[in-house]
């Protein structure tokens, strides 16, 4: 069985959130992905102290396929720089980890 991750992304909106969600689902970069609408984040960006209503993005893979997720990612988000980071997960119900390791496998139909 194959390590998984965690992926964070923070979006602008729910639409966004939703098409970025389905292009990893349909590439079988991700087996789910939430979407945490409400988020309020403040930051300093280029010398200025930011707010933003954003949308957080839970994105459950193998951590081997990182690197296809940061690219999905990245080719469709509208942001400069988007907050992509990932999290291994060090336990988890092992059905549940069984289930992200056979929905990400890269000899599925996509």
């Amino acid at each position: 069985m194959e390590s998984v991750s965690v992926v964070l992304c923070n979006v602008p909106d729910q639409e966004t959130g939703r098409s970025l969600a389905r292009l990893l689902l349909e590439k079988r970069l991700a087996a789910c992905v939430n979407l945490l609408p409400g988020v309020r984040s403040m930051y300093r960006w280029q010398g200025a102290i930011e707010e933003a209503q954003e949308v957080t993005m839970l994105i459950k893979t193998v951590s081997s396929r990182y690197h296809e997720v940061e690219q999905a990612i990245r080719s469709v988000h509208p942001y400069d720089l988007p907050e992509i980071i990932c999290l291994p997960i060090h336990a988890g119900l092992p059905g549940f980890i069984d289930w992200i390791n056979v929905e990400t496998r890269k000899d599925q139909d996509v």
